[in-house]
């Protein structure tokens, strides 16, 4: 269980954006900013001083950069660290680099010298900093966390060896873009459905993942485009800012928001799913805060669908894996690098 208040770190090399994250951070009770840090270097060694429970780290800084300071930081205190960085194409690269390197999270800001408007999804910031820092308690209590969770909720498990499945439909945000590469990685070049995913960021972000995931996987994988026909051997993610729909012809984005506060969103995509293709279809939920696609992954395994949920031990966040458990929406939990090979198996590869 996180200690309240939650104690942050703020680095970054703008007074007027330490200010601004400062500000936002201790509207909320629930958290106390302990220090602040104008550079990389300076924030390592604040970290190993203060020991803070969470830190927001900027990418771009002088004397010693972000990427530069998270590798630091990862080696020596490893704080649970959130990036906060542009919503530029040069940013989203540094980005994805940060996430791969163990940093939990990433907070978009614009370049915009209106406070109020200056960080992208800020309304999440507070869950975000709360997630972040039950990792750092995660690393210490993991095992009994996961021995409580195994004894409230039964674990559900499989003996289904084939499935009759037209797409996979997969299902992420918190800890995704990682976890997205073990599981697409441990495809082969000639896997036999379209893939289809939601990952929770914003635009840009989502075609550097793209990008990012086609240079490192066998699969070929791409930012979906309104129109496109689903290809076999073909992964296609969700942009950001807007849904991904899955409909007889191929696939369709817009932008329009919807029930779902999320954009995209797991549970507007695998509705569409269900709807084109039915009980057709292998659903995989990854690692990810709050329950975003539980709700349809849940109505996918009542209709006969075979539905894989990632195990607690192995996501940074075992929010939307465990809404889909809880739900009764799991067919089998699984850890992150026991789920392609699984999948592989039950598409008969």
């Amino acid at each position: 269980m996180t200690q309240l208040p939650v104690r942050v770190l703020v680095v970054d090399d703008s007074t007027f954006m330490r200010g601004a994250l400062v500000r936002m951070i201790e509207r909320d009770p629930r958290f106390k900013v302990v220090g602040i840090a104008g550079n990389g270097k300076e924030g390592v060694e604040k970290a190993q001083e203060l020991k803070p429970d969470v830190m927001t780290l900027d990418v771009e800084m002088p004397i010693m950069n972000g990427i530069e300071a998270l590798r630091e930081i990862m080696a020596t205190v490893k704080t649970p660290v959130i990036m906060v960085s542009t919503l530029t194409e040069a940013g989203a690269a540094t980005t994805m680099q940060a996430l791969e390197l163990e940093a939990v999270d990433f907070l978009p800001k614009a370049l915009n010298d209106k406070e109020k408007n200056i960080f992208k999804g800020a309304d999440g910031l507070h869950d975000k900093l709360l997630a972040a820092a039950g990792v750092a308690n995660g690393r210490a209590e993991k095992v009994a966390e996961v021995q409580k969770e195994a004894a409230a909720v039964k674990v559900p498990v499989s003996s289904v060896s084939r499935v009759n499945a037209k797409v996979v439909v997969v299902g992420s945000s918190t800890g995704g873009p990682k976890a997205l590469n073990v599981f697409l990685s441990g495809l082969p070049a000639g896997f036999p459905l379209p893939i289809v995913v939601a990952q929770h960021m914003p635009p840009q972000f989502t075609l550097t993942l793209a990008k990012r995931l086609n240079e490192m996987c066998a699969v070929e994988v791409v930012e979906a485009k309104h129109g496109e026909v689903l290809m076999p051997g073909k992964v296609y993610i969700a942009p950001g800012g807007s849904h991904l729909r899955v409909n007889a012809a191929g696939v369709s984005v817009d932008e329009e928001r919807g029930e779902s506060p999320y954009k995209p969103s797991v549970d507007v995509l695998a509705e569409s799913v269900r709807s084109t293709f039915g009980k057709q279809v292998l659903a995989v939920m990854l690692t990810g805060m709050g329950a975003d696609g539980a709700k349809e992954f849940s109505h996918l395994k009542t209709m006969g669908a075979h539905v894989i949920a990632q195990d607690q031990a192995s996501c940074v966040v075992y929010g939307m894996p465990k809404a889909v458990v809880e739900m009764g929406g799991a067919s089998e939990v699984l850890p992150l690098e026991r789920i392609a090979a699984r999948v592989c198996g039950l598409v008969g590869i």
